[in-house]
């Protein structure tokens, strides 16, 4: 289990804001951004890493170079709410590599996937060869994306006052 019971201070804060924006800066230039020595901020970086609070570093693709320009927002309803079918539609459905995303939500349906495809037939063919076909799917309702306004990667950090009265 990480550990994650040390609170974080203003220097973590401003050390996570740095990655988020360009996780390669080498520890040198993030140590001088953060107002630390080189190893400080080396140590921290790693115990932010072990906590489990960075949980890795990646590339952020554009999706149209890489003919991914499709992006499709599903909601699934289940036929019931048995924790079995809860369970078998989440093992189902993280085997999809065109479902980016998955989430359990609140309201008049029970999960929202976000897919990524190349065109419109694509996305017919992955409704009704595997969205509709994953374990308990009783209906689906798709919207397509005409403009996507925002898309953000980073986490919202608050300030450190902000975050230290939560």
């Amino acid at each position: 289990m990480k550990n994650r019971t040390r609170s974080l201070d203003r220097i973590d804060l401003n050390i996570l804001r740095c990655l988020q924006e360009n996780a390669r800066i080498s520890y040198v230039d993030l140590a001088a951004e953060v107002g630390l020595s080189t190893t400080p901020c080396l140590e921290r970086v790693k115990r932010l890493e072990k906590a489990g609070i960075i949980r890795g570093y990646k590339a952020v693709l554009d999706p149209r170079a890489l003919k991914a320009n499709l992006l499709v927002f599903v909601e699934i309803s289940l036929e019931t709410q048995s924790p079995t079918v809860f369970d078998e539609f989440r093992r189902a459905v993280t085997r999809q590599p065109q479902i980016q995303e998955c989430h359990l939500v609140s309201g008049h349906f029970d999960y929202i996937l976000k897919c990524r495809i190349p065109e419109m037939s694509a996305y017919r063919q992955l409704l009704g060869d595997v969205v509709l076909t994953l374990p308990g799917v009783k209906e689906s309702k798709s919207y397509v994306v005409m403009e996507e306004v925002k898309e953000e990667f980073s986490l919202y950090l608050p300030d450190f006052a902000e975050f230290d009265d939560k």
